[in-house]
């Protein structure tokens, strides 16, 4: 539905909405890091890692091969699928924080400057979103939602 606000004419959805959900695979599998836990972070992607030879090794080598490809590309951000789907995965928190009166963001050591950070990648792959975004940061700022 978004596409349309990639910087990045053409490109393939299809491709964009298979990492969305082998990125989510393996979080699932692996457990979630929340963004903003430092500590999480720390062996976070050997988690992901692990999970992912799990859990994509279970196909037949063919499929395993390409599922895997889609997750490194994925996280290596190198392609315009790839910032695009990294951009759906930062503005997806960032609708659900402000629809909940900053549920997460209200997490110890949270801050805008840490939600702008993350988000970063919208600015140049999507920037109408980015725009959209900073509109709902600095909004849930004024109500309270959020840190400034």
């Amino acid at each position: 539905l978004l596409s349309e606000y990639s910087s990045q004419k053409n490109i393939d959805i299809l491709k964009v909405i298979k990492m969305v959900l082998i990125h989510d695979l393996v979080e699932i599998d692996a457990g979630d890091t929340f963004c903003y836990d430092e500590k999480g972070y720390e062996d976070k992607a050997e988690r992901e890692q692990k999970a992912a030879d799990r859990i994509f090794n279970i196909l037949p080598p063919d499929q395993a091969e390409e599922i895997m490809g889609l997750w490194h590309e994925f996280e290596n951000m190198e392609t315009a699928e790839a910032r695009f789907t990294a951009c759906m995965d930062r503005l997806e928190p960032i609708l659900l924080n402000y629809n909940t009166k900053g549920h997460t963001w209200q997490k110890p050591g949270v801050t805008s400057a840490k939600v702008y950070k993350r988000i970063a990648i919208l600015e140049k792959n999507a920037p109408e979103l980015w725009e959209f975004a900073r509109q709902l940061i600095e909004d849930s700022i004024k109500k309270g939602y959020l840190k400034p």
